[in-house]
């Protein structure tokens, strides 16, 4: 086949369409997006700005009534069921011996819902002959708004117990006085994780010698950037100073890259309202951090009555993989690397008594500690980037109230440098074509 000069000159109009096109597309990415984050969410109630946004590629599976058929749920899967009321629902997990395995689930009472503070659910692994290979609960709490709660679950690898391969069990139940004169059923958001064991052994207890002060919060101007409605569209932010205005009754989720040897400092503070004479509303504000597989570390509250509030999360250790060990959960969960979530809620009877909003919500994230390298795993964890911090991701700003320039550089940069390498080879096939073209 002989090229002719006329179609060497339209493929190379072509290509390089598409290559102007992709490097546009490079550098002109939201800050917001998170590298290896889906940020395409269904929200729980069409038009209420309350609603959780379930992520769009998750399966709906549902909740079996027992174990006989129960769903298999696969990890590095995110699923969207059921959870009735005053009930459990029942899924299924095929484990190997070496992985050690996460499961989380995210539950969404209506937001009209009515709630007590005790309300909420229990997560458990079991194997098949009923042992309880880990269990966690989470509830709705204090303020007796309808929320987004997660509550996880575990099978480790190496433990005496739930050692083996093979099937095991996720029970997720209704815990409370499920109020309300008919309780309606919660719907549902299930992820699953594995972590390989290390390839070589590491320490055995968790590290006692860490920096327990608080630094001050990031000071200058906030930086306008929105929450996302669930986990799955979590804003991407760094270390700095960040706005969003929130409803009451509306749940903002952040994520925030936190690598191996760094500490994660965050406050949350919501602005005065204008007017006279509002009420007080107990647990008002709620912030509370989970980690790349969605477990809570740690939480902080606080009341509001119209004047300017905040809640602080309390001093955190780094990053560290022996941080398992800890006796206390809230260092337990600061086990690995990887995007960790700052969750905010404002309970629903802010709206009746302070005003229907929205609040001015500023957000100060401090992250400190220089970052090193993590365990070397004998194998890939599910999903394969789950336990990282990518290099846009490091690329967040460093300090200040910088809203992500650093990583819109290093999208531009890194577009910049493929489309180069993209145009070389383009210049030297249509030397090629015009040779093919021209001979006889």
């Amino acid at each position: 086949m002989r090229w002719c000069r006329s179609s060497a000159v339209r493929a190379r109009v072509t290509v390089t369409g598409v290559v102007l096109g992709t490097l546009t597309a490079l550098t002109t990415l939201p800050v917001s997006a998170a590298p290896h984050r889906s940020t395409h969410t269904v929200p729980h109630a069409d038009a209420d700005g309350r609603a959780y946004g379930f992520a769009a590629d998750a399966r709906r599976v549902p909740g079996a009534t027992g174990t006989t058929d129960a769903a298999l749920l696969e990890p590095g899967g995110t699923y969207r069921s059921t959870l009735p009321a005053g009930g459990a629902a029942y899924y299924r997990l095929d484990l190997d011996s070496e992985s050690t395995a996460y499961v989380s689930a995210t539950a969404v009472p209506g937001p009209a819902a009515t709630v007590s503070a005790s309300d909420g659910i229990k997560v458990s692994v079991q194997d098949t002959d009923s042992h309880s290979c880990s269990y966690d609960r989470a509830t709705v709490g204090a303020s007796r708004s309808p929320r987004p709660i997660t509550a996880w679950g575990a099978r480790e690898a190496g433990k005496p117990r739930c050692a083996g391969s093979g099937t095991y069990y996720v029970v997720v139940e209704r815990t409370g006085a499920t109020t309300g004169p008919a309780p309606e059923p919660w719907e549902l958001e299930l992820t699953v994780a594995t972590e390989p064991r290390p390839a070589r052994a590491g320490a055995t207890s968790a590290p006692e010698d860490w920096d327990s002060a608080s630094p001050a919060p990031p000071g200058g101007r906030p930086e306008r950037r929105p929450g996302g409605s669930g986990f799955g569209s979590a804003t991407a932010v760094g270390q700095g100073v960040w706005s969003a205005g929130i409803e009451p009754g509306q749940t903002l989720f952040y994520a925030v890259p936190v690598d191996w040897g760094q500490q994660l400092y965050a406050t949350a503070e919501l602005g005065s309202a204008s007017g006279t004479g509002h009420r007080f509303t107990a647990a008002a504000l709620n912030l509370s951090l989970h980690n790349p597989v969605r477990a809570l570390v740690e939480d902080a509250g606080t009341g509001y009555d119209g004047r300017q509030r905040s809640a602080a999360l309390g001093p955190l250790p780094p990053v560290d993989y022996a941080n398992r060990h800890a006796p206390v959960e809230r260092v337990r969960g600061l086990r690995f690397a990887g995007s960790h979530y700052l969750v905010v809620h404002l309970a629903a009877q802010v709206a009746e008594k302070v005003g229907p909003g929205p609040y001015g919500l500023t957000l100060r994230v401090r992250v400190r500690g220089d970052a090193h390298d993590g365990p070397l795993y004998a194998g890939r964890p599910v999903p394969a980037e789950i336990f990282e911090v990518s290099d846009g991701e490091r690329q967040a700003p460093a300090g200040g109230t910088g809203g992500g320039g650093g990583l819109i550089t290093a999208l531009a940069v890194g577009g910049l440098g493929a489309g180069t390498a993209i145009l070389a080879g383009l210049a030297v096939w249509t030397v090629r074509a015009r040779r093919h073209a021209d001979a006889p």
